[in-house]
């Protein structure tokens, strides 16, 4: 969930309060929201760009703390509310009416799990099929939305004997994760249907995490600390990075408990020549960074040029320092490789199925056949990066995966594949040991899922 969700209940009472618009009062945000859904469903668009860079946005607040709830929710129920829609219509929408058909399952969303007034979400949604260019449909939103609460408990219990609706996930995903997690796999499903925490990480070159936790506290945001995690604290409530005190100056950045680790295994000290392979956004580097007191020779390197904006803008409010180059970690090559490195960060792309409770549209993007491609690309980086590694020093594989593929296979492949790489075995108390690495599981109200594996080359 992004870090400015807010409250249904309380975007919804801020939104009737606002001066009347020329639009019925949340018709705005109830049509952004069935855009932003349209642009996942239909078009196979990422949620967080969609809603990041097109330009969708409400510039208010309120409203686009409401869009969010809706558009995040819907997408994360889908199954549910694409059942009820097939039992309330006679007859499929036209190719030309996916955006009236998201729209109603907007509608769905908010009388189902929202505390809107019934008659203030219908009335709203009927309007916005105005929004969106189908205003002869706006009769038909009207009927089916007041036709669910007639029926709201039979359908309910109709739609809930379906298996995509008693799970949520694709059933490709279901099974790979009953294959790898025999004894988990429930939890896990039952987990990535929830909603994320907000966890943030405190510099240490700016504050303490004591000093800002009574900060948080004094704002009236109450935080507890992330078992080992020195510096991690979790709010109890998400709100936007503005409310965070001092976000601008550096003080906090947002960030997992579980993405935390990363520093912490790689263990870089002061005076180290580190390479983060695949940087953008930038957290994880920032963290390393700020463990070794801004004394590290770090190159940032990632291969989209929009994405090095964020390793800029990260390393600044926070007052780092980091070489940042545009650079394909799957090639790599140029004057930055040069010398070895003595620490190497991978956190390679992957599946993301540590973090569908913060992106669930992965499970309705991503397919099985995904996971080849990607485990094929994260051997090549891995194959590629190594070069750049001096004897003596220590790589980190990181994945937000929960697929072994991705994981402990990959890296048993290449230890098997290089008689210089040697496992160096992760002992914690958190996680999970594999036959490689460690994993650690996403957690109801603490971290996201996780994969790590340190590899040593050996001295010749």
């Amino acid at each position: 969930m992004p870090a400015h969700w807010m409250a249904p209940g309380l975007a919804e009472a801020r939104t009737r309060n606002r001066p009347a618009t020329r639009h019925p009062i949340g018709a705005t945000p109830r049509a952004t929201a069935a855009r932003a859904l349209h642009a996942v469903r239909g078009q196979g668009q990422s949620l967080t760009r969609v809603l990041e860079t097109s330009g969708i946005g409400d510039p208010n607040p309120a409203d686009r703390a409401l869009t969010h709830e809706m558009v995040y929710g819907s997408v994360r129920t889908l199954p549910q509310l694409e059942a009820l829609v097939a039992r309330l219509l006679k007859h499929p929408v036209k190719p030309g009416d996916q955006i009236l058909e998201c729209l109603i399952l907007v509608g769905l969303y908010q009388l189902i799990a929202m505390d809107t007034p019934a008659h203030a979400a219908v009335a709203a949604t009927v309007e916005a099929s105005r929004l969106i260019g189908k205003p002869h449909q706006a009769a038909l939103v009207n009927a089916l939305l007041r036709r669910f609460l007639r029926e709201r408990e039979p359908l309910l219990a109709a739609v809930a004997r379906e298996p995509a609706v008693q799970w949520l996930f694709p059933e490709w995903l279901l099974a790979r994760l009953r294959q790898d997690w025999p004894e988990h796999w429930q939890e896990l499903v039952r987990i990535s249907n929830g909603r994320a925490p907000m966890s943030l990480r405190v510099n240490p070159l700016r504050t303490d995490r004591e000093a800002y936790q009574a900060l948080l506290a004094t704002a009236g945001l109450p935080a507890h600390p992330i078992p080992d995690c020195p510096q991690g604290l979790t709010l109890a409530r998400p709100c936007p990075t503005s409310a965070l005190p001092g976000f601008d100056r550096g003080l906090v950045s947002v960030q997992d408990g579980g993405a935390q680790r990363a520093a912490e295994l790689l263990d870089a000290a002061p005076g180290t020549r580190v390479l983060d392979a695949c940087a953008a956004p930038g957290g994880k580097a920032a963290s390393i960074l700020e463990r070794a007191a801004n004394r590290l020779e770090l190159v940032a390197i990632d291969h989209s040029p929009q994405r090095l904006q964020s390793l800029h803008d990260t390393f600044s409010r926070l007052g780092l320092r980091a070489e940042v180059i545009l650079a394909d970690a799957a090639q790599p090559e140029g004057d930055w490789a040069a010398p070895p490195f003595e620490r190497i960060l991978l956190d390679v792309p992957c599946s993301a199925t540590g973090v569908i409770r913060r992106h669930p549209d992965i499970k309705w993007l991503r397919r099985d056949a995904d996971i080849a491609a990607l485990s094929a690309l994260q051997d090549q980086i891995l194959r590629a990066t190594w070069p750049l590694l001096a004897p003596g020093g220590r790589l980190l594989y990181t994945t937000c995966s929960l697929l072994a593929h991705e994981n402990e296979a990959r890296v048993s492949a290449f230890l098997a594949a290089h008689t210089d790489a040697r496992e160096r075995p992760i002992h914690a108390s958190w996680g999970i040991a594999r036959t490689v690495g460690r994993q650690l599981l996403p957690a109801a109200g603490a971290n996201d899922g996780f994969y790590f594996a340190l590899i040593d080359k050996v001295a010749s």
